[in-house]
């Protein structure tokens, strides 16, 4: 068990992911714990070991130079020393490197933020800081960079073992460096996919086991659970190539289809259902940390190259989902030649994005109105007049766009308030609409700068980045468990679904062209699709 620290009395953003705040003996108080002299000569023993660190990135030495008995040893700041306040109330280190609005860390140098999260013999950052900082850093330091230096911090405190540090105080430090790698494992597991961040990982735990052995039983537990989700995760993208495969030979055959969804699964909650188990699985794998690499790539202003953090594709393959699923929507209609079949099916998808709706499955949902409002289905006019569109329009209004999607956030917000009194999984789903989540952290990155003039990091922006990727966190969380073999499943993932040019000519089959344009788009798409393969 890690020991337990005193209640800090500095205040972080409360959100999303549970926590344990911990104390540091001031409010910045391990920014200035050495006299000038003491400081020259722990860097002049470094070097003399022949090792050059940057000092100002470095894990905190934080009263590392106190007594066993807890005094203060010379040399060590008080609150007075190390902050000053300026007239806004604003309070700022000592050598400027972070500045706090009411307590609540607003900005800071790279440098002073990657020593706020290095812990100490007495202190250890708080979980919503580390995870806030290790999100938003891979912005501009890499990742196994950033490691390293943690590499870095607890060389630096062997070197002061044991003229400075007592073995008690090394252990302290060993089981606060254990926790901390624990954090980072748990939420940013894919970091390790980078072999550097494996071999950083094996040198600190060799660390901490030689100066507190009784981390083992820990270190084990951290090392098995990490090396058991980058094997779900190979596991994972192994099974997302063969769905790929699979769809591509179903393509390659260009055989006539034998049956179609509604034939497969007439019952819509239980296709609702089935949509609902595909979407938690593509969830689940998505790393918070590709939500940052979403934007990152598009944003010149980004200090890490895209090359050095991308370590997986899974956001990507879940919006791949998205449209696959609109398309199979719209195929599945076209494909039916009579008209009765038609109505029967736009029916049946209606009944089917309700379910989703009652399920919080609003990903599928808008999925599934984004396929009926194509333009091959939409145009169907003849087949939507004997729909029911009463159930349709009520569907349409609750993701209206309208104000900025005004009446999806709203129906959002209710299906959060269940969630968190619910007694059965199922009331617990919560599935956002995945494209509009992305595109509110893409405005907050590009509507907030991520340095300000003074070139210190905007901290502020990250607090609100990890406030929304902690609540999409929160939501992947739900267990409906999915049967990759069961028929249903297996169709909605590898049948063929139809271009958009082959949509637009089974539309023209279905209800023939009614003006000039349609009939001029028709003999195009006769004459370039003839004799083509045209499923995507």
């Amino acid at each position: 068990m890690y020991p337990k620290v005193p209640n800090s009395n500095r205040a972080q953003p409360a959100f999303g992911v549970k926590y344990a705040i911990k104390a540091r003996p001031t409010i910045f108080g391990n920014l200035a714990t050495d006299t000038a002299t003491r400081m020259a000569a722990i860097k002049q023993s470094i070097r003399a070991n022949g090792q050059s660190r940057r000092w100002n990135s470095m894990g905190s030495l934080t009263n590392s130079t106190a007594s066993q008995d807890g005094s203060r040893s010379s040399g060590e700041f008080t609150n007075d020393d190390v902050t000053s306040i300026s007239p806004t109330g604003s309070q700022r280190s000592s050598d400027q490197s972070l500045i706090f609005e009411n307590s609540i860390l607003t900005s800071g140098t790279l440098d002073g933020l990657i020593h706020h999260v290095m812990p100490g013999v007495d202190y250890y950052p708080d979980r919503t800081y580390i995870f806030a900082f290790l999100l938003s850093s891979r912005l501009f330091i890499k990742p196994y960079a950033l490691f390293h230096q943690l590499f870095d911090a607890c060389t630096l405190h062997q070197s002061l073992y044991p003229a400075t540090i007592g073995i008690e105080s090394m252990g302290i430090f060993c089981r606060h460096i254990v926790r901390l790698i624990s954090d980072w494992t748990d939420t940013f597991a894919y970091d390790f996919r980078d072999e550097r961040m494996m071999t950083s990982l094996k040198d600190i735990t060799h660390f901490c086991l030689t100066f507190e052995p009784a981390t083992r039983k820990d270190v084990t537990h951290i090392l098995h659970n990490l090396l058991s989700r980058l094997s779900l995760l190979e596991r994972y993208e192994s099974q997302l190539t063969s769905i790929q495969q699979e769809a591509s030979k179903k393509i390659a055959s260009n055989s006539n289809p034998t049956t179609d969804l509604f034939t497969l699964c007439p019952n819509p909650a239980q296709l609702a259902h089935y949509l609902t188990a595909i979407e938690l699985e593509r969830l689940r794998f998505i790393g918070p940390e590709e939500f940052v690499q979403a934007f990152a790539k598009e944003s010149p202003t980004v200090e890490t190259p895209l090359r050095d953090m991308k370590r997986t594709r899974n956001l990507e393959a879940y919006v791949q989902w998205f449209n696959r699923l609109s398309y199979l929507v719209a195929t599945e209609t076209c494909m039916q030649l009579k008209k009765r079949h038609r109505v029967r099916i736009l029916d049946y998808f209606i009944d089917v994005a309700k379910e989703c709706f009652n399920l919080g499955n609003f990903n599928s949902l808008m999925a599934i109105i984004a396929g009926l409002n194509m333009s091959p289905v939409s145009r169907l006019r003849k087949t939507w007049a004997k729909v029911n569109l009463q159930k349709f329009e009520i569907l349409e209004h609750q993701m209206d766009p309208t104000g900025n999607f005004n009446s999806y956030r709203s129906t959002l917000k209710a299906a959060m308030w269940r969630s968190e009194s619910a007694s059965t999984e199922c009331e617990k789903v919560i599935i956002p609409f995945f494209s509009l989540l992305v595109k509110d952290l893409y405005f907050l990155n590009e509507g907030c700068a991520n340095r300000s003039k003074s070139g210190h990091v905007n901290f502020e922006k990250f607090w609100q980045l990890a406030k929304q990727v902690t609540q999409f966190l929160a939501w992947k969380q739900a267990p409906i468990p999915l049967d990759g073999n069961n028929p249903v499943v297996k169709y909605l993932l590898t049948n063929p679904v139809f271009s958009e040019s082959a949509l637009s000519l089974a539309s023209f089959q279905c209800e023939p062209p009614e003006n000039n344009y349609e009939k001029t788009r028709n003999k195009q798409l006769k004459s370039e699709l003839s004799g083509e393969n045209t499923a995507l």
